[in-house]
């Protein structure tokens, strides 16, 4: 079904307002998936707050123009499904590969993340990126853990200062 200019119009608006907000993007060739696949893909990327379109190349051409992902362009060939991750930079590239995993017609063509083209075996670097909340909890533990070697250090003295003590009434109950 052919699409009117106003349709176009509001495909590209929708498409240029998540790419400007979103962390990364990855491109991935569809060909030979069936509908309840697709269908699944779209359900995980829900889930984890990824966008999931399949546009024309030449309405996502026109979407990316400036944004972060105008350097995906020159590759927009093809059929292809575009997901940009929303909530952290490797929530799309996770969707993707553990969804690429099973299928094995679904095919990464490009990546990118802040204005940076990948390359496409860089899927895995991208997905492996900590969520907002692993790396929030990674950067606590960074910051505790000098705290806790003070207190360690600071509660060794008197327990040191015992075992002298321990130590000195043992050796004259010996003697």
């Amino acid at each position: 079904m052919a699409m009117n200019f106003a349709q176009k119009e509001a495909v590209v608006a929708e498409v240029a307002e998540v790419a400007a907000s979103a962390y990364s993007a990855v491109a991935a060739e569809y060909c030979g998936l069936t509908v309840g696949e697709m269908t699944e893909l779209r359900a995980q990327a829900r889930k984890a707050g990824v966008y999931l379109k399949v546009v024309k190349n030449t309405l996502a051409r026109r979407a990316f123009e400036g944004t972060d992902y105008a350097c995906m362009s020159e590759g927009l060939t093809g059929p292809l499904v575009l997901a940009l991750s929303q909530e952290d930079p490797g929530s799309a590239a996770r969707v993707i590969k553990d969804f690429a995993k099973d299928h094995d017609k679904l095919n990464v063509t490009m990546l990118a993340i802040g204005g940076e083209l990948l390359d496409k075996s860089e899927l895995s670097t991208l997905a492996s990126m900590p969520t907002y909340d692993e790396a929030i909890s990674m950067l606590m533990a960074l910051m505790k853990a000098p705290v806790e070697k003070l207190a360690r250090t600071i509660n060794e003295v008197p327990g040191k200062l015992v075992r002298t003590v321990a130590a000195v009434k043992e050796a004259k109950e010996a003697a």
